[in-house]
């Protein structure tokens, strides 16, 4: 049997809370499911610059690719990794990329977690 895990490649710990918890809450621990550590690797969406493509009403636009992952492992079986938005949008293609999904803020409206992780569809 395969050993099925999810691994954090962000910088923050991911807290899942259970789907009844409120929109903001105060206590961290309240609803609290689970909470994913960081696994130590972050995997970022890397750019290349393209350089200036032009000048808009006096503003420089750049052409940027965003395409190019840093330090995203290879698929693994059962193995399922939680990443940036940014990063599983620009690649749709791997049906093994989480992203944190309904997310739950503190009080100052900073997101604390969320209450479930999302594939991409693509």
């Amino acid at each position: 049997m395969v050993e099925r895990k999810i691994v954090n490649l962000t910088p923050h710990p991911i807290r899942i809370y259970r789907p009844d918890t409120p929109d903001r809450i105060d206590d961290l621990t309240a609803g609290l499911l689970q909470e994913i550590p960081p696994s130590g690797m972050v995997a970022r969406l890397a750019t290349i610059d393209l350089g200036t493509w032009e000048i808009f009403c006096g503003v420089p636009i750049e052409g940027v690719e965003f395409q190019h992952v840093n330090d995203l492992p290879p698929k693994v079986d059962g193995v399922r990794y939680v990443v940036s938005l940014a990063l599983a949008l620009g690649q749709s293609h791997r049906d093994d990329l989480l992203v944190p999904y309904a997310e739950v803020r503190n009080g100052d409206g900073t997101v604390v977690g969320c209450r479930v992780l999302a594939q991409v569809a693509g």
